[in-house]
């Protein structure tokens, strides 16, 4: 019989259909003293890759720009059977290109005038407009980071009821 951790396990496609659904993550840092610095942030995907973004003097931003490791954490559920999750273990890309922020922030508002509006919601020639001008004006204070993963951990606990 394999173990429970093998059978919880999602596949590749899983994990990439979990990290596409949904929009915010857990982001673990490494602070100056050793202790664990936890945020919740929206990201959107870029290759496949969980990317987010920050102000540049924020704290998770100068501690990626002495330690890059990070630990992601998207996960869904309530009760313990619903319990599903994607750690994702790795290093950043710091973006400091204006407009590679740009366009990394521009996908975040989107992500956040949809969650706003709620799912499905038609995105209106203003809301777009007040989207626009709102990462453009934030994305001259912050950086971008895209996480190159080192290592990538699952659960779906739906799969322990079988069928």
């Amino acid at each position: 019989m394999p173990k429970q951790r093998d059978r919880v396990r999602m596949t590749p496609a899983e994990v990439a259909d979990m990290l596409a659904a949904n929009r915010k993550v857990q982001l673990a840092t490494v602070s100056h003293d050793g202790y664990p610095h936890l945020v919740t942030m929206y990201y959107t995907l870029v290759d496949g890759k969980i990317a987010f973004w920050t102000y540049r003097t924020s704290q998770k931003a100068l501690n990626l720009a002495r330690d890059p490791r990070i630990s992601c954490l998207v996960e869904t559920g309530e009760g313990y059977f619903d319990l599903r999750g994607v750690q994702v273990q790795g290093t950043v890309q710091t973006i400091t290109d204006p407009d590679a922020v740009y366009q990394v922030g521009l996908a975040i508002g989107n992500v956040m005038g949809n969650v706003l509006g709620g799912a499905g919601t038609a995105s209106t020639g203003a809301a777009d407009d007040a989207i626009s001008d709102y990462v453009a004006n934030a994305a001259r204070k912050r950086y971008a980071y895209i996480v190159d993963p080192v290592k990538v951990i699952s659960w779906d606990h739906a799969k322990l009821l079988g069928g």
